[in-house]
């Protein structure tokens, strides 16, 4: 599918800034994340559903590792600690990063043509930073800055990661736009105040005021995201 174009009579400006999620938006890793929780809570005959691993999708790591350090416990008595559980998690994961990385359709594309247009970008994200380091370096220089979940004090759904990013980048939230996969990142973006693109992955985002909708990357490019940064409406899922 070509780019979306921006409305007629909108603004050519682009984006103070563009706000990366990363695991689901930019790379496919929630597969990664789904394995890696299937195989820690099946060392201890624990089942964990498809459903189960997408309630997590989004939230901030310690809360997952609660609520999998939890699940353990009531299911089969043992107790974990819920840092060793993210950490066992995250180096599973930056193993399988290693071994192949998925990129979303139009995420690599639209990146590199933001760099070319002059558009700062960041990576947000609530993997921790040695992951998110892992996959910001297999494109070096998209990213002026990286805000990783281990780094703020309060992970997304809350605003925190956005503004720190749109601090560090010295950029009006208001002007940036946020690319996101989850209701959990949506709900993060649209609380700082950002303009946000959801991109539904693994987990429906559901249609509402104000709430821009792509089915894939490949169908905007950076006018579009300036379109938006405007005010403009896009809804194409």
């Amino acid at each position: 599918m070509s780019p979306v174009e921006p409305p007629r009579g909108a603004p050519l400006e682009l984006p103070a800034a563009v706000l990366w999620d990363m695991d689901g938006t930019l790379v496919d890793t929630e597969p990664h994340w789904i394995a890696a929780e299937t195989a820690l809570l099946g060392r201890y005959g624990v089942p964990w559903t498809h459903e189960q691993a997408l309630g997590l999708v989004g939230s901030a790591l310690p809360d997952s590792g609660r609520v999998l350090a939890g699940h353990v416990r009531e299911s089969a008595g043992v107790v974990l600690d819920p840092a060793a559980v993210v950490a066992e998690l995250l180096d599973a994961v930056i193993e399988r990063v290693g071994a192949a990385v998925v990129w979303r359709p139009g995420a690599l594309e639209l990146l590199r043509a933001l760099g070319a247009a002059g558009v700062p970008c960041a990576l947000v994200t609530m993997s921790y930073r040695n992951l998110a380091d892992a996959v910001a370096r297999l494109v070096p220089g998209a990213f002026a800055v990286v805000v990783a979940g281990d780094e703020v004090a309060r992970g997304k759904p809350a605003p925190d990661p956005y503004l720190r990013a749109a601090e560090l980048l010295g950029v009006d939230v208001t002007r940036c736009v946020v690319v996101e996969d989850s209701p959990t990142g949506v709900a993060s973006g649209e609380a700082a105040g950002a303009r946000v693109l959801a991109v539904p992955h693994l987990v429906p985002i559901p249609a509402a005021p104000g709430r821009n909708r792509v089915a894939s990357l490949t169908e905007v490019d950076p006018a579009a995201l300036g379109a938006l940064a405007a005010g403009e409406l896009l809804d194409t899922v």
